[in-house]
């Protein structure tokens, strides 16, 4: 059984909305001004929340130019491992200001650390929950830390296998997490939707027992609509002002606008979702009357037998059901009918 998963207050479950966490990672670019207003931008758009990365450059790599530290592909392709996260790193100086910026204009705010020490700082500031990312997965140790906060945690899946996601939970659990949810995930930046399998979501949560979301690389919303018609019940998108505006993450990222569709139709789909019903909806109750009926196309005398060239199945639907047709052939009329009449029990003979 999945259980209920709980971010400050917020009720994180297929019986609520889905929770939308908006992905600040580098955009930032190097301004506290731009990462606030990202922030706001989160808010307008009606994202649940923002998040934020928390390490050093010497926390995540060396700083090394040997060939294993360099990146020869890709998005990023040119740089050291060193050089991308020197240019990607919120300062930690930063952190205080922007929980206190989020807290003043009511969204919520939470980090992934990186280390244990971005841990601790984090508690300082009493972030109400933490996320591992995809390439932290693995570390083990990195999870129990985490854990041991007893916080609400989320661990994002990318490139992990099905094992390696079993041992991030077995060590999360293990060392004390209150409550543990799960990001289906792709770790390319973009990544095509058609690597997203997302079917697997649904087997996530039957395997695994705890909520399944999905952290959506892809460049527009439509993989994580389609999440939440399986279960989703957190959507994580990157997001910027200006997918042209230069920082190592802003080329995959969802604008503001695009922000805005994405929560409205997430919550769209997750309405239309609603539960397994065959009865008659309040939006279709005014056009019952417009459904096919049985009607006279001819005029028959008192006592006249009812032959298949009298009656019709036709709109609108104020005479017998179609399904009587049979039943009302052969049948002798009690009065006078015309054109036009309704079918009805209480003018038929036996």
């Amino acid at each position: 059984m999945t259980k209920t998963f709980v971010i400050n207050g917020r009720k994180i479950d297929t019986s609520e909305p889905p929770y939308v966490i908006a992905e600040l990672s580098a955009n930032h670019n190097g301004s506290i001004k731009r990462a606030k207003e990202i922030i706001s931008s989160a808010k307008k758009s009606g994202a649940d929340a923002v998040k934020i990365q928390t390490y050093r450059p010497e926390i995540i790599t060396l700083k090394s130019n040997a060939p294993d530290f360099r990146i020869d592909e890709g998005l990023w392709a040119g740089k050291s491992l060193f050089e991308l996260y020197e240019s990607a790193f919120l300062p930690w100086e930063w952190h205080a200001n922007l929980f206190e910026y989020a807290k003043e204009i009511g969204i919520t705010i939470f980090s992934s650390p990186f280390d244990n020490s971005a841990v601790d700082l984090l508690e300082d500031l009493n972030a109400p929950a933490y996320k591992i990312a995809s390439f932290e997965a693995i570390d083990l140790e990195l999870i129990k830390y985490v854990a041991s906060t007893r916080k609400p945690l989320i661990i994002s899946t990318g490139m992990a296998d099905f094992d390696e996601i079993r041992e991030a939970l077995e060590a999360a659990h293990e060392a004390g997490a209150s409550s543990v949810a799960l990001l289906h995930c792709v770790s390319g930046y973009p990544a095509p939707a058609e690597d997203y399998n997302l079917k697997t979501i649904t087997d996530m949560k039957k395997q695994f027992g705890v909520p399944v979301g999905i952290s959506d690389h892809t460049l527009d919303n439509a993989t994580a609509i389609a999440a939440v018609a399986l279960g989703a019940t957190i959507i994580e998108k990157h997001v910027t002002l200006d997918r042209q505006g230069g920082g190592p993450d802003d080329t995959f990222s969802l604008e503001p606008q695009e922000l805005s569709v994405l929560c409205r139709d997430a919550r769209t789909a997750w309405s239309a979702l609603g539960r397994v019903s065959y009865e008659k909806k309040p939006s279709e109750l005014g056009n019952i009357k417009f459904r096919r009926s049985l009607y006279f196309v001819g005029e028959l005398k008192a006592g006249q037998l009812i032959e298949p060239e009298h009656i019709r199945s036709i709109r609108p639907g104020f005479g017998l059901a179609p399904k009587h047709y049979s039943e009302v052939i052969g049948k002798k009329v009690k009065r006078q009918v015309v054109r036009g009449d309704r079918v009805s029990w209480d003018i038929l003979t036996e």
